[in-house]
């Protein structure tokens, strides 16, 4: 009685399988193909040369934007540039002729003029350079001795 409760137990031990049925066995079996031709298809091998006409068209076209999309990008940076240093331009002649217009003033000069002891001119003393003489007016010449100076 004692072998009838091992075996009992032994049996209510042991799994059951996971797959039930015959087991599916491989063999390799060596192919040789050394012997066989590709036939090339003519439709095929035309439409594979049309696809790649197809795609090499629209990677121009998409290059060919995106080029003209860059462009457009730096040249409107180029011109913000431009204009930032016109605008930086315009605004330093400004400071120069406001400038010019305080130190031509003829008060500055007058009083500068002063301060380094010069005189106001006498009567004949001051010759118009800029004021052209009529055709018919005489013009007094002179001579005037050039002296040369040199800094050694």
């Amino acid at each position: 009685m004692a072998a009838a409760t091992v075996a009992v137990q032994f049996s209510s031990r042991r799994r059951n399988p996971c797959w039930t049925g015959t087991p599916e066995i491989y063999f390799a079996k060596p192919i040789d193909n050394s012997r066989l031709v590709k036939v090339e298809d003519p439709r095929r091998s035309r439409e594979m040369k049309q696809f790649g006409v197809a795609l090499g068209f629209l990677f121009l076209l998409v290059m060919t934007y995106a080029w003209q999309h860059f462009k457009a990008i730096e040249y409107g940076y180029k011109i913000e540039l431009l204009k930032g240093q016109r605008n930086a331009l315009a605004e330093l002649r400004r400071d120069l002729r406001l400038e010019e217009a305080s130190l031509c003033s003829p008060d500055r000069i007058d009083k500068l003029a002063r301060q380094y002891g010069m005189q106001p001119p006498q009567a004949g003393q001051v010759i118009r350079m800029d004021s052209t003489p009529d055709a018919n007016t005489p013009v007094m010449a002179s001579a005037v001795q050039v002296s040369v100076i040199s800094v050694p």
